[in-house]
């Protein structure tokens, strides 16, 4: 119950601040809405430097509401899809991450912490500056949506590889 009733809060915390109707989408006194297609926006492949295994990474929304003044995106959303064994290297979140599981078997693991096991319709919280990884089952593929807000233009510090060791929890 903690880590649903910590969703809305955690998204809560990616909304700008004084951020206008429009800049979110919807026209004060219209009733129009944006929607970005499905499609829209091509795939990209996972990179290396960043990723064990293949990974398709969708991106789904990025808000320039302050591009005018900063160049910085103020919320980053994309879908996550891992093969089996594939997963992310050690890294952080400036403000923390939230990730929302969709299908298959997944891992977690916070550095420190035991692996953690993640299934479909799990939240999972990470807060700013957590070392830990995440990625797919060894026999499973697994799909995830994740949000994040980038600081001064960077939503992650990437570290070094998760070993085929620390993957299976040894």
């Amino acid at each position: 119950m903690k880590r649903i009733a910590a969703f809305p809060l955690a998204l809560s915390l990616f909304v700008p601040a004084g951020a206008s109707a429009a800049q979110a989408g919807v026209q004060a006194g219209s009733g129009t809405v944006t929607i970005i297609r499905n499609g829209s926006q091509p795939s990209t492949k996972g990179p290396a430097d960043y990723f064990t295994g293949s990974v398709r990474v969708d991106p789904l929304f990025s808000s320039q509401t302050d591009a005018a003044s900063t160049g910085d995106t103020r919320i980053s959303v994309a879908n996550v899809a891992f093969e089996p064994g594939a997963r992310t290297a050690w890294h952080t979140h400036p403000w923390g991450q939230v990730l929302v599981v969709f299908a298959g078997s997944g891992r977690v693991q916070a550095q420190g912490s035991p692996i953690q096991e993640i299934r479909p319709g799990d939240v999972v919280w990470i807060p700013a500056g957590v070392r830990h990884w995440h990625g797919a089952a060894p026999t499973t593929a697994m799909t995830h949506m994740s949000i994040v807000l980038p600081v001064n233009g960077s939503s992650a510090q990437w570290l070094e590889k998760v070993t085929d060791e620390q993957y299976g929890g040894e």
